[in-house]
């Protein structure tokens, strides 16, 4: 079959993408879902810095390439061996497909898995196979085993979780990505307690999550970090206690001042070393950083070697909230359904797939949270 796509040619072209377009509109071919695959419409596709990072250079992909891994849809057909979905189910995609049977799988963490990231890193499903290509047979890989940016897709049936019909279908598209890995770093990674200070760095999608996650677990005071006032109000309605424009105050002074000392776990969801740093210069003796953005790779981190000791002071990776999908999403739905997260706060205007080059100019100047590609 074929449908309509955008394609990632060549990266670093220079913004604004509106003029530069670095994704291009086309249809491609797509083939049939093979042994243990779903063909899944796209309804919801969230535009994540993660898509911007492949786009800028920032995480050097496999091209030519599909992108788009935040995202949710509807079965339409299913391949062979494909259990527990059927055709017309309502889905949510997991952009790494678990094994199930590697050792991180094995012991409870299947955001690590070392098939899911290693098919995800060459650009193909999790069986080793690629579905799209163009006219004259040219490959065209996959993201992350998802590949939203097209109306149609073929994925694993391992990155899909099934969902209730009565979840608002594009919405539930964020609970794939931001939700999961902002509210999961939270609730997962560092498991804050009821009263325990909290400070996040960077209000993205991903950050918001992580406020919303802070409020849930009780946390006391919050304080968001960013550069964008614009972003304040927001976090304010969704459970900030301060908010730091760390253009104009130093954060890490003004950290310690409001909690008399530091806080006992910052997030950092910029994906920039220095700000990883300040998270970490905020916390206080006994503290724990969460590092959930994505930096270059290139980037490297420098901390006060003594203080990891001679403080008891922690650093904490979280890939995807450190969440088991399966589970988690589930369940972050039922809280978002019962009205403890408002994940509706985060939504900015919708966009259609020919504007897909100018959402990514205002996710990249930070004028919007996460903008959902519809298709129709």
């Amino acid at each position: 079959m074929r449908t309509r796509a955008a394609v990632l040619y060549e990266i670093e072209k220079p913004e604004p993408y509106a003029t530069s377009q670095p994704l291009v509109i086309e249809e491609v071919e797509l083939d049939p879902p093979g042994p243990g695959e779903v063909l899944v419409e796209i309804v919801g596709a969230g535009l994540c810095h993660s898509d911007l990072s492949a786009i800028n250079g920032s995480i050097p992909r496999y091209l030519p390439m599909i992108l788009g891994h935040e995202a949710s849809g509807i079965v339409r057909e299913i391949g062979p061996g494909v259990k527990d979905l059927q055709q017309d189910d309502h889905v949510v995609f997991s952009f790494v497909p678990s094994c199930g049977h590697c050792l991180y799988c094995a012991i409870g963490r299947p955001a690590l898995c070392e098939n899911g990231s290693r098919t995800n890193m060459a650009g193909t499903l999790l069986s080793g196979d690629v579905r799209f290509h163009k006219p004259d047979s040219q490959r065209i890989l996959h993201y992350l085993g998802v590949s939203a940016f097209s109306q149609y897709t073929v994925v694993a049936q391992e990155s899909l979780i099934k969902i209730e019909k009565s979840v608002p279908l594009d919405k539930a598209a964020l609970f794939g990505c931001a939700v999961l890995t902002g509210v999961g770093a939270v609730i997962n990674t560092a498991r804050v307690a009821p009263g325990e200070p909290v400070a996040i760095f960077g209000l993205g999608g991903v950050g918001l999550s992580a406020l919303m996650g802070a409020r849930l677990a009780g946390a006391s005071p919050i304080i968001a970090v960013d550069v964008l006032p614009a972003k304040f109000a927001l976090a304010k309605r969704l459970g900030a206690d301060f908010t730091l424009n760390a253009n104009e105050v130093d954060p890490i002074v003004a950290i310690r001042d409001i909690t008399g000392g530091g806080v006992e776990y910052a997030f950092e969801a910029v994906g920039n070393a220095r700000v990883l740093t300040q998270a970490y210069r905020a916390t206080r003796s006994g503290g724990k950083t969460i590092s959930i953005g994505i930096p270059h790779p290139k980037q490297q981190l420098e901390l006060q070697a003594i203080s990891l000791v001679a403080l008891e002071k922690a650093v904490l990776g979280s890939f995807m909230g450190s969440a088991v999908p399966r589970r988690d999403i589930p369940r972050l739905i039922n809280l978002y359904l019962a009205g403890k997260l408002p994940v509706d706060e985060l939504l900015s205007p919708a966009i259609m797939l020919e504007e897909i080059n100018t959402g990514f100019d205002r996710l990249a100047q930070g004028s919007a949270i996460r903008q959902l590609l519809h298709f129709s």
